[in-house]
């Protein structure tokens, strides 16, 4: 599979705007979104990767599974492992029992239907659970899971086929996602079924760059269609907040908006220029694991301080 530096660079635009809004800086009350950013590129990524394997015949189930749980389980553990410590001398005892109760729905990756019944993403004691953060990794495990095993029961029946169930999928999530918003709002959040969608985007996404013969616009439109996505994605960020419907139709906008980064940035454009700059590739590389550490920092902070009003620390926590 190609290697492309501006996808690393998405994940760092990604990352970045979960971490801020976590942390409380008010400018970035959008900065959720980076979530479904991360599912977009997620299902680029995975599917590419399956294709090309397919196509090659060296794909297999096992070898699959083998590489997630290297690439996922190993950094979150080390994750859970550390924060037990912390949350046992500073967690009080109502806070220690939830913590508790969390860690084996973590480990199974099964957290965001624990979350969902337990409580809602903005609520404010959220702000203190060290885990939290961990639901958006169940959901995409979750994906791996049962996304593979589709493609192997529907494989020998043409791509045809597969992106017509695909594509009646992700338009049947949509709807549940939309109507979610409006009536179960929390399950909406948390659950697979309202969050497929995002990841089918990456699905087709690959699909397309899979099967795509040649380039048929002008380096004029890639310009054009990078700059609009990486201006959906930035909108989402500032503008959205925690009265926004969500997931729903507006989650097109940030969730569109990596879809045309991933399309049409490459070397050749201003955007895909700029997501290839060493730092943020470099922050890409690493994003797995700034999204596991920031929330129990920021929350193990949050119980020792319970003012917590001051941004600096926070900026130091993100160094960290």
């Amino acid at each position: 599979m190609l290697y492309r530096k501006e996808i690393d660079g998405l994940r760092a635009l990604a990352v970045i705007p979960v971490i801020l809004f976590h942390a409380g800086f008010e400018n970035f009350s959008g900065g959720y979104v980076g979530v479904d950013v991360f599912l977009v590129i997620s299902g680029y990524l995975i599917t590419s990767i399956i294709l090309l394997e397919k196509k090659s015949g060296t794909f297999k189930l096992s070898s699959f599974y083998e590489r997630r749980v290297r690439r996922i389980f190993p950094a979150l553990y080390l994750v859970i492992f550390t924060s037990i410590p912390f949350a046992y001398f500073l967690l009080s005892p109502g806070y220690l029992k939830e913590f508790s109760e969390s860690l084996i729905p973590v480990t199974l990756f099964i957290s965001n239907i624990w979350f969902w019944q337990e409580t809602g993403y903005f609520a404010t004691a959220n702000e203190l659970s060290p885990l939290i953060h961990t639901w958006s990794l169940a959901v995409e495990e979750q994906y791996y899971l049962l996304f593979p095993l589709f493609i192997l029961l529907t494989w020998k029946y043409g791509s045809k086929l597969i992106l017509v169930i695909i594509t009646l999928t992700l338009l049947l999530s949509l709807f549940v996602s939309h109507w979610g918003a409006i009536y179960h709002q929390t399950a909406n959040f948390f659950l697979l079924p309202s969050r497929a969608w995002e990841l089918l985007i990456g699905v087709l996404l690959a699909f397309y760059l899979h099967t795509k013969k040649k380039n048929i616009t002008s380096n004029s439109f890639h310009q054009i269609a990078s700059f609009f996505g990486i201006v959906l994605i930035l909108y989402a960020v500032f503008k959205f907040d925690e009265n926004t419907l969500f997931p729903s139709l507006y989650a097109l906008v940030p969730t569109l908006g990596s879809a045309l980064i991933i399309l049409f940035a490459s070397n050749n454009t201003l955007v895909g220029r700029l997501l290839s700059v060493k730092p943020l590739v470099l922050l890409g590389l690493i994003s797995y694991s700034i999204y596991l550490w920031h929330q129990p920092l920021f929350a193990f902070y949050r119980h020792a301080d319970i003012y917590h009003s001051d941004k600096l620390p926070y900026l130091f926590l993100m160094l960290l």
